[in-house]
């Protein structure tokens, strides 16, 4: 236990929830592993063999890439979540507030990812991407501070991969991941002080962080020279995460405390196929599962005070993605995808404004440029959400109620090279 400046009582109830948010935001999963598959909104991702950040998808298509390919990127998003409160919103003493301004903020995602050819049947790789992230950001004094003020988590995923070449039709590959969680969460909290005989509004900052170890395998089939099918699964990886929270009134630090919250992120499944239509055109599909009934609940241990679950209830989701590629000459080709994904969230009532989302459809487009050993894309996606209710009542916190009017934009370019 950490040092306290003063004597304070912050209620247990309101202090679980501070660290459940923090973890509930590790469910945001990122796909930007690369940006050349962007432009197909991630069709075929398990089977399209551009450049070496494949490894992700599905590691036995490491064994369509001869020699040795090194690849890297970057993909900006800019998400944006707008709240307009219903007029039921109210903070747990009973006051308004603003509804927050624009939540959502530019985002980079990084990756890298290289591949070797050992010899004609065996091949390694190394990726190094960023799986899950997040950053909403609201006013200090909207009505929903005591849900959230700020949230941020980053991750850090290192993928070691081989993969063998049993034939000519078939390939098998598998990894292991290590990864690293960082959180960062602020929101308002009630504080009972002992020299006051009733709740005050203060301030709670909360930053954990961990690592863990996963695994992923991986299976590609070619039955004929212009079809592939890939079949890939990514474990679940449990983090624990250990950190401290900071509680403040008026300015004035009051508490901290050590704290330690467990969370499996989810697994997922990827079912890709391509198909060479003609010299020209090729035709790419995804359906991909994510499990993320991994977290039904959150449970929270803080030291010196009592542990306490966060029923979530999240549920499993789909994935549906179809694109197609158009050799427009030898060194131009052009990229077009759409795509339809689903929200873990189940209903208004268990939405957080932490993480407003909702259900999304992909518009994406791009084009790729190839330089003798160099390829060169960019891609560009708008992400459409229709508009997303809220009606979150936590006691302690009190109630947000109302819509958020949602949308994004990703723009992404990568550089990839083969030896």
């Amino acid at each position: 236990m950490k040092i306290k400046k003063h004597s304070v009582m912050v209620l247990p109830l309101v202090l679980s929830a501070v660290y459940a948010n923090t973890a509930l935001g590790a469910g945001f999963q990122l796909l930007e592993q690369n940006a050349s598959g962007l432009g197909n909104a991630y069709a075929g991702s398990g089977v399209d063999t551009e450049n070496a950040s494949v490894l992700h998808f599905n590691p036995a298509a490491m064994t369509y890439l001869p020699g040795i390919h090194v690849t890297g990127g970057v993909t900006a998003i800019r998400p944006s979540f707008k709240f307009t409160d219903n007029g039921q919103s109210v903070t747990p003493f009973n006051t308004k507030g603003t509804s927050g301004g624009d939540a959502g903020g530019w985002g980079v995602v990084p990756n890298l990812a290289a591949t070797w050819q050992l010899n004609p049947r065996w091949y390694v790789g190394l990726g190094v991407g960023v799986p899950f992230g997040l950053k909403t950001e609201y006013e200090d004094d909207w009505v929903g501070r005591f849900h959230s003020r700020e949230f941020e988590i980053k991750t850090i995923n290192i993928n070691p991969t081989i993969a063998y070449r049993v034939n000519d039709q078939w390939s098998i590959g598998a990894g292991v991941n290590w990864q690293r969680i960082d959180a960062k969460y602020k929101l308002a909290v009630p504080v009972v002080h002992p020299l006051l005989p009733f709740p005050i509004e203060g301030d709670a900052k909360v930053d954990v962080n961990g690592d863990a170890w996963g695994w992923n395998v991986g299976v590609v089939f070619q039955p004929v020279e212009s079809t592939r099918i890939g079949l890939s699964y990514r474990s679940r990886i449990k983090h624990t995460g250990k950190g401290d929270t900071n509680i403040a009134v008026q300015g004035q630090h009051m508490l901290a405390t050590d704290a330690r919250a467990t969370v499996k992120l989810p697994d997922t499944a990827i079912l890709s196929v391509s198909h060479q239509l003609n010299p020209r055109w090729t035709l790419l599909g995804d359906v991909s599962w994510t499990g993320w009934s991994s977290i039904p609940e959150l449970t929270i241990e803080n030291q010196g005070l009592p542990s306490n679950a966060l029923d979530l209830q999240f549920r499993d989701t789909w994935r549906f993605a179809l694109g197609a590629k158009y050799k427009i000459n030898e060194d131009w080709t052009w990229k077009v995808g759409v795509a339809t994904d689903q929200a873990p969230i189940r209903s208004a009532e268990k939405r957080p404004t932490s993480l407003p989302d909702n259900n999304r459809r992909w518009y994406s487009t791009g084009v790729q440029y190839q330089h003798k050993n160099m390829s060169f894309d960019v891609g560009y996606t708008y992400l459409y959400l229709k508009k997303t209710p809220i009606h979150n009542l936590e006691p302690g916190r009190g109630l947000v109620s109302g819509e958020y009017k949602s949308k994004g934009h990703v723009i992404g370019m990568q550089v990839s090279a083969s030896f």
